[in-house]
């Protein structure tokens, strides 16, 4: 390809908006355009990285007996509906066609497959089967940023697999996973696989692929000494402390103007491990109104955070808001002061009375300070179980730095990452869901078992930059760079330019794909462009070394410059 009849042109400044380094380097060297918030054009240079990532996916998926589908994007309500993801995800994009039809935006593809294995599979000899497709898909993000990190459009290449038992899932659930370390090594990225929440997937088990980087969204907690590693919203630790030998007796206090934890604390005297945090949230279940909730009383002792993500999966799914003052005046606390004492704890979620939740952490620490439920006061001596119940005991509590290590006792550390992919162990959530049954060799019904597993595509490839780069622009991998060969001729005259075109064609007929800058242009502005385009061969053909017999090549990743005799060459980029 000719630089000079290339598709657009290189910048000079990046968007003003571009936080990410990838979103610079992407956007300056021509290889993706902004159409709208999370939102890109992929520009020819950028489709060719693209099809190359989607090359490897394709052959790691093929490798372990994946066959390559095409699934639509526009998805029939109805089939959203069946799983009961229509009112759930708050991603989904809904669309109306004609006669009122409802459709959504496709954001992953559980719903066509498992409609597919409704309706195709019968009897136990038709699984397993594993199927993938590379394609669009659509979130209805809130906030899109990173450039193309978090998207409302991207490219995403998901898997699916069809099994008769947990058994079978478990044992192919290893190949999926060595699979995607392939995809990512041959891509140059160092991702880590985390335990992980399973999130609006459902299912029972998942595994996140996360790269550390200090710009990264995603929280991971992993230990300093052993292996263990997960998600924040999935990460366990040792919650430490111990009962006292002598509980003291209840009593009430007064705590003017100490409506924090840190205030009440530093008032009485205590630290913040010997009290005890109550939250307040107002708990709906999918797809209901507002007014349908309960009040949720979350307990957790005062030095820890409650996880909103562990709290809705403790109570089954769901959604949560913060409670408004007057709801939980009605349910006879006071925030600020509040605490389980004195309140009717309910025995379950559908029958009446306060929803008390409370972290294990309580568990281990006594003589508690807790609020009173009256404006301005706390109870010191306070202990459970004896002073107060709670409807529900579980992990609850956000993991952070310092925490200790669920394996081997040692302390946890919370690091920044991007995530890189996603493998879910669905199970027969969604087949119960639609009745997705095969005959077992008795001719009995049973459900098929399915996983899921994802790599966006355009992530990937911003991740690959965000590792590959230095302050002149991209470095990419060789396996996933968009030419092998970046050409160019500097200087003047009609011999300089006919050996560069000769070089070309030679290059291009042994098999090499190679980017020609042709332009002419100065050879400042050439070399920037090779170095922020990121091509892994430079090769210069210039006046001074042709009179010497040979042509300047140059690795983008290694500053050493080689001169080659014309007629070695090939043979040297081949090395």
């Amino acid at each position: 390809m000719r630089l000079s009849k290339t598709f657009g042109k290189t910048l000079r400044e990046a968007p003003a908006d571009a936080e990410m380094i990838s979103h610079q380097l992407l956007v300056r060297a021509n290889y993706v355009r902004l159409a709208g918030a999370g939102i890109y054009t992929f520009m020819p240079l950028g489709y060719r990285v693209l099809r190359k990532i989607w090359r490897i996916m394709a052959e790691e998926m093929d490798a372990i007996g994946g066959q390559e589908m095409w699934m639509p994007n526009l998805n029939p309500a109805a089939l959203w509906q069946a799983t009961g993801r229509w009112d759930s995800v708050d991603v989904l994009f809904k669309v109306k066609g004609g006669g009122g039809r409802e459709y959504a935006m496709s954001p992953t593809h559980e719903e066509i497959v498992v409609d597919l294995a409704l309706r195709e599979t019968n009897s136990y000899r038709d699984l397993p089967q594993v199927v993938y497709h590379i394609g669009k898909k659509f979130r209805d993000e809130s906030r899109a940023r990173g450039g193309l990190l978090r998207l409302r459009e991207f490219v995403m290449k998901d898997a699916y697999s069809l099994d008769t038992n947990a058994a079978a899932l478990d044992e192919f659930y290893p190949q999926i996973v060595q699979a995607y370390f392939n995809i990512f090594n041959r891509c140059e990225v160092n991702a880590r696989a985390i335990n992980a929440d399973v999130g609006a997937m459902g299912g029972k088990t998942s595994h996140e692929f996360v790269v550390p980087h200090e710009q990264g969204e995603d929280t991971y907690i992993s230990c300093t000494h052993c292996d263990y590693a997960a998600n924040v919203d999935a990460a366990e630790f040792v919650r430490e402390g111990t009962k006292p030998s002598l509980l003291d007796a209840l009593q009430k206090i007064a705590t003017p103007d100490c409506k924090t934890i840190a205030d009440v604390a530093a008032f009485v005297g205590v630290p913040t491990t010997q009290t005890v945090k109550a939250v307040f949230y107002w708990w709906t279940a999918w797809g209901q109104p507002d007014e349908s909730g309960r009040l949720i009383f979350g307990l957790i002792r005062g030095d820890l955070d409650i996880s909103e993500i562990k709290l809705i999966n403790a109570l089954g799914g769901g959604e949560l808001r913060p409670a408004m003052d007057d709801e939980i005046l009605a349910g006879g606390a006071v925030a600020g002061y509040a605490s389980a004492i004195g309140l009717n704890s309910a025995p379950a979620l559908d029958k009446p009375g306060i929803y008390v939740i409370a972290d294990p952490s309580i568990e281990v620490g006594g003589n508690f300070v807790v609020g009173a439920n009256d404006d301005g006061y706390h109870y010191i001596g306070a202990n459970y179980p004896r002073d107060f119940a709670v409807s529900q005991m579980a992990d609850i509590a956000q993991a952070d730095t310092g925490h200790q290590c669920p394996l081997c006792g040692d302390r946890l550390e919370a690091r920044s990452a991007i995530e890189a992919g996603h493998c879910f162990k669905l199970g027969t959530r969604y087949s119960e869901a639609v009745n997705a049954t095969y005959l077992d060799e008795n001719g009995r019904p049973q459900f098929i078992y399915m996983g899921s597993y994802g790599i966006g595509l355009d992530r990937l490839m911003a991740i690959i930059v965000e590792l590959h780069h230095d302050k002149d622009g991209i470095i990419w991998p060789a396996s996933i760079a968009p030419y092998q060969v970046h050409l160019l001729h500097i200087g003047k005259g009609d011999d300089v330019r006919q050996a560069a075109e000769n070089l070309y064609t030679e290059l291009i007929e042994a098999g090499f794909e190679v980017l020609f800058d042709d332009r002419e242009l100065s050879a400042g502005v050439k070399f920037k462009d090779a170095d922020l385009i990121g091509i892994p061969w430079r090769v210069t053909v210039g006046a001074r070394s042709l009179a010497q017999g040979a042509i300047e090549v140059k690795r983008r990743d290694d500053p050493t410059r080689h001169l080659v005799p014309v007629a070695d060459i090939q043979a040297f980029l081949q090395t």
